[in-house]
């Protein structure tokens, strides 16, 4: 008889079109809901072994209350919504999964990159609203259009998705630099040269970020490094919103100092609130829903991976479902 519970707190996080059957594998009993409030998480883990997330939050408070839980299985990279401390201190194992949406962002990334310099939303916008029917000659031309080729790509996060990200830009005729993270020197790290993170924004034409949200990445592109930046250099960001100053990216951008930038990520997520980023109404800014990870594809290893993690922490507990 199936003896341990696994309760999946906001499986709505995953999407409805994916296939479930792998963390049923397992031999956990399992329950999902959709979405959970924080004051209904301890009530529903009430004699859970297992925890799986995505965003909601596990505390102190929670996991003391849950004395059967063993295992948490995060159903993303970051783990910032879990108190690692407290769970070490409970004997919970935490896992999270990675690499699972390597080829999808960098995919965003790169659209977001293309999008920009060929303007292409400006023209498709233009075709809907007649300008091309109504033209002089056989082509629009009046949005200055870019091409990569010969264009230095500055990458900050020299991880899986950073390196891929290289690679393909590499492929497509451009120089590809890597900064060292703010604070760090520049120098040679396992055959990779990194330039310090100010002399390498100075060379961007585009700069790309990659890397985890910490207390020194936090809002390391500000107006001080903005100022660093190429006239006209374009910023693409799909990792965390936080490592953005956002006010000073939209001076930047008004100013024409910053030639464009192409985001899925803002600094609160969703932005019920509202963000000056969304009312700007700038030709040269791209917003995306962070979904630069949602392919199918990446969701369907996100969630086969974390049934491998849920099997390996009950092995390693010795917890028989």
């Amino acid at each position: 008889m199936q003896n341990v519970k696994a309760v999946f707190l906001d499986a709505a996080s995953m999407g409805e079109d994916l296939d479930f059957s792998p963390l049923e594998g397992t031999g956990v009993e399992l329950v999902c809901w959709p979405q959970t409030c924080p004051e209904q998480v301890a009530e529903r883990l009430s004699g859970a072994g297992v925890a799986i997330v995505n965003k909601v939050i596990l505390s102190r408070e929670v996991l003391e209350a849950c004395p059967d839980l063993r295992v948490i299985a995060v159903t993303a990279t970051g783990m910032n919504n879990v108190d690692l401390e407290a769970a070490q201190a409970l004997g919970i194992r935490v896992f999270n999964v990675t690499h699972y949406g390597t080829d999808a962002v960098v995919q965003h990334a790169l659209t977001l990159m293309l999008a920009l310099c060929t303007r292409l939303v400006d023209y498709v916008q233009d075709v809907r609203a007649g300008m091309w029917q109504q033209a002089s000659q056989f082509c629009l031309m009046h949005h200055p259009v870019r091409e990569v080729a010969g264009k230095t790509l500055v990458v900050v996060g020299y991880g899986d998705l950073g390196q891929r990200m290289a690679s393909v830009c590499r492929a497509l005729g451009m120089t590809v630099r890597v900064a060292s993270r703010p604070g760090q020197p520049g120098g040679v790290r396992k055959g990779v040269e990194y330039l310090p993170f100010d002399a390498a924004l100075a060379e961007a034409d585009v700069l790309s970020l990659h890397c985890l949200l910490s207390p020194e990445t936090e809002r390391m592109i500000n107006a001080r490094t903005l100022a660093l930046m190429k006239p006209g250099a374009l910023l693409i960001n799909t990792a965390r919103g936080g490592l953005i100053d956002e006010p000073a990216l939209l001076d930047a951008l008004k100013s024409g100092h910053l030639g464009g930038a192409g985001l899925d990520v803002l600094s609160s997520e969703p932005p019920r609130d509202g963000n000056p980023l969304l009312d700007a109404g700038l030709p040269n800014l791209l917003i995306t829903p962070h979904c630069a990870w949602v392919s199918r594809e990446a969701r369907q290893r996100l969630i086969d991976r974390t049934a491998e993690n849920i099997r390996n922490g009950l092995k390693i507990l010795e917890v028989t479902p």
